[in-house]
């Protein structure tokens, strides 16, 4: 196939790329700016130019066919390069530009994120912001994200992890449930509290730590019940503020000084529970030979903004 020939068929193969990693016509008409309709009439003449079926269409599902997936396969490294090499050339002059799709957890956007947006976004205006909140695991290259704000002990191992702060999980319950029930003193006393448990944590069971003087360190699983489930922590802390039972939170989750509500009291503060949520914050991408100037300055700024971490103090020993 000559050149003249090849040229017109270089966006079309393009969009099949997308489609393959979003398996949804109507998400790949929403990342590449277009209509659903134009799409399908696109793939569609794409495989009217090869002579071969590329798209395996249901009502519940789109997939590629063999051909459709060795020709992903054979063109996805080669867009890439593009891509990278077009974004490194745009950042060698100007200001930092272009648009970053962030994903993040619901209540450290809510809480926290939202605020340092505010501030990125007027320090650097030819910069747009994307951001995603949900709790979701959410694949970065399939989805079509450029960074993803996650708390996690093991940041996965073809991702760029940055460090944006430490974090750990805390036991909190209101004072009004500690006075109906009485303030454990062991992890075991748990067995007779109502605890609310983040849905995540199918296992039903929190697992402790303490050091003791000795230096060796003591470990106790506790299989724990209660009447609520939820996967939200600001729903959670909600509820645990409303006297529902004991629970356990990411710290950035924990009521703020500043606000009118009650504050939660911190349970079992001499151990640590072995977290369900991660310990450390990460900025998480893909990696790539290249970084876009614009998600590196992104990063930096959350990097700046998170430094001090959260801390516990939010929540009365």
């Amino acid at each position: 196939m000559s050149t003249d020939q090849l040229f017109p068929l270089v966006a079309d193969l393009h969009l099949l790329t997308v489609l393959a990693a979003t398996k949804s016509f109507t998400e790949t008409a929403r990342r590449l700016g277009t209509s659903k309709a134009s799409v399908s009439m696109r793939i569609s003449e794409l495989e009217r130019t090869a002579g071969v079926l590329l798209v395996r269409r249901t009502t519940r599902s789109v997939g590629l066919t063999e051909a459709g997936q060795q020709l992903v396969a054979d063109m996805q490294p080669a867009f890439e390069r593009i891509s990278g090499s077009y974004s490194a050339a745009r950042d060698l002059v100007g200001k930092p530009r272009g648009l970053v799709r962030v994903t993040a957890p619901v209540a450290l956007g809510r809480q926290h994120l939202a605020s340092c947006m505010a501030v990125f976004l007027k320090q650097f205006p030819d910069i747009h912001i994307e951001l995603e909140l949900t709790d979701r695991f959410v694949n970065l290259a399939n989805e079509g994200f450029d960074l993803a704000i996650r708390h996690t002990n093991t940041p996965p191992e073809t991702h760029v992890a940055w460090v944006l702060c430490e974090t750990r999980s805390v036991l909190v319950a209101s004072a009004d449930y500690l006075a109906r029930r009485g303030m454990p003193r062991h992890p075991n006393d748990l067995t007779a509290h109502d605890c609310l448990l983040y849905l995540g944590n199918h296992s039903g069971s929190w697992t402790f730590a303490k050091n003791t003087k000795r230096k060796s360190t003591e470990r106790v699983g506790v299989d724990i019940r209660g009447s609520l489930k939820v996967n939200n922590s600001e729903v959670l802390r909600e509820a645990l503020l409303a006297g529902l039972g004991i629970g356990l939170l990411p710290d950035f989750s924990l009521p703020l000084p500043s606000q009118a509500t009650p504050q939660l009291v911190r349970v079992l503060s001499d151990w640590k529970v072995q977290g369900f949520f991660g310990e450390k914050i990460y900025a998480l991408r893909p990696w790539s030979a290249q970084v876009p100037k614009a998600v590196q300055c992104l990063v930096a700024h959350l990097r700046a903004s998170f430094a001090r971490g959260f801390g516990d103090s939010r929540a009365a020993s």
